[in-house]
């Protein structure tokens, strides 16, 4: 029997990159993974693969929408959508092959194939026992159809499934507003799909804060996306043109049905441990399969650890990479430390939409005094000359002490800005700190230092 320091259970970004640290501290470390590549969903039919679709399909926007605006004259250019599936699957392969060379350069093993633990102490991969001292469960999570929907893949698809369509279909129809449904819904919406997006709650974004889901959902819809909101889908069924949903509206009950070439079932996705053999050796776990651990991420069984979407929290690859890397440091004796308040959350549209901290709801529900600064993208320059100043930029602080609470932001570059105010967050500073900072001139991030201005005597270019 081959026997490891560490195995971890998974080659997402929790799982690999736990690996990696794990190497670095010094231990003997092996991934199992059955995926012919690494990277997990994230790499391979997530994050990436979505955000190559992303980019490509506003490239072909801001050529039909703004280069005329620009001086930019001739045709625009035509979908070739086999050539943007092979772009696409160009950059995971780049991506998951890049894995594969950190394994090699840090010395981690990868064993092909399924693991099962035996005990705390064994996986079993093929058949084939492997000893480890610490196990770490990385497997991830899967997408969470409604009870009554059979997902094909090929007209009632996943995420997975609508990221590989043989086709951009003339109607698409998104059921789930979330982050998922409209990166996706805005992908083909650009490419010309009539996009509508059902959606359970009266709002899209759920989590956001109340004044983004606004301005997001208007946005959205300025673009050409619909929404039906407050609707219970009943059922989704294929037929010899697509597939049909029929769904009641929650405020009278009235049932409605509507057809299109493509489903795309966006309900959410659920902790992954199906075959792990957890339940055989008593690992403890909640109503929602979540597995549940300790303050060290270690689970009810000694020895064994979880991270990523297969425990409580936001499931997002960040947090999964922060508790890999924080669980390898706890293995290796070290202390292990990830700050819940200040994992960013990131909607990849145009315009993107950031978060982080708390929601202002959040805050009055809390009975927190606040305060709160706001900038729109209008004043900013940089936004301007891209047209792009559609969006603000939201700072929430507390009211004596000015430190920063949370901040919600729809913008150019969001996703990227949010962070000046993760860090802000880590080290407790106030909105005077940010908005005592001097800001590059023309940047969208002068956004966020006039929203911390906000927070005190007024923004400038307000």
């Amino acid at each position: 029997m081959t026997n490891y320091d560490v195995i971890i259970i998974g080659a997402g970004p929790g799982g690999y990159v736990c690996a990696i640290r794990c190497a670095q501290l010094g231990l003997k470390t092996a991934v199992v993974e059955g995926r012919g590549t690494l990277g997990g969903t994230c790499l391979n039919v997530g994050c990436i693969p979505s955000k190559a679709l992303l980019h490509a399909s506003h490239q072909l926007h801001e050529a039909v929408h703004n280069f005329t605006k620009m001086g930019l004259r001739g045709a625009a250019p035509t979908v070739d959508w086999g050539q943007m599936q092979a772009y696409k699957d160009d950059v995971i392969g780049q991506n998951t092959k890049g894995i594969e060379y950190l394994f090699k350069k840090n010395g981690v093993t990868w064993i092909k194939g399924w693991g099962r633990l035996r005990d705390a102490r064994t996986v079993e991969v093929n058949g084939k026992a492997y000893a480890a001292n610490s196990i770490v469960v990385a497997t991830g999570s899967e997408s969470a159809a409604l009870s009554s929907v059979r997902v094909d893949e090929k007209v009632i698809v996943s995420s997975t499934g609508a990221l590989a369509l043989k086709d951009v279909p003339r109607r698409l129809i998104v059921i789930g507003a979330g982050v998922i449904g409209l990166e996706l819904g805005s992908v083909y919406s650009r490419l010309g799909s009539d996009v509508e997006v059902i959606e359970f709650l009266d709002h899209v974004a759920p989590g956001m804060d109340k004044d983004v889901q606004a301005a997001f959902e208007k946005l959205l819809r300025k673009q050409g996306i619909r929404f039906t909101l407050g609707a219970a889908v009943q059922s989704v069924a294929a037929n010899d043109d697509g597939a049909v949903v029929k769904y009641a509206l929650r405020e009278d009950s009235s049932e409605h049905n509507v057809e299109a070439d493509v489903i795309l079932v966006a309900t959410g996705r659920r902790p992954f441990s199906d075959g792990l053999g957890l339940g055989e050796l008593g690992v403890e776990t909640t109503a929602n399969g979540q597995i549940k651990i300790d303050g060290h991420w270690q689970t009810s069984l000694p020895g064994v650890y979880a991270i990523g979407d297969v425990i409580s929290g936001p499931m997002l690859a960040h947090k999964a990479e922060d508790e890999g890397i924080a669980v390898a440091e706890v293995i290796s004796g070290r202390v292990g430390h990830v700050n819940y308040d200040v994992i960013p959350s990131v909607i990849y549209t145009h315009p993107e939409v950031a978060s982080v901290g708390k929601t202002e709801d959040q805050l009055k529900d809390e009975g927190h005094a606040y305060k709160v600064g706001r900038f729109s993208f209008m004043g900013n320059g940089r936004a301007k000359a891209i047209f792009a100043g559609d969006g603000f930029v939201k700072l929430l602080a507390d009211a004596e002490t000015g430190r920063l609470l949370g901040c919600h932001m729809i913008g150019p570059g969001a996703g990227d800005l949010i962070h000046e105010i993760c860090v802000a967050m880590e080290f407790g500073a106030g909105a005077d700190d940010v908005a005592h900072t001097c800001h590059a001139h023309p940047t969208f991030s002068e956004a966020v230092r006039e929203a911390a201005l906000a927070c005190g005597d007024g923004a400038i270019h307000a």
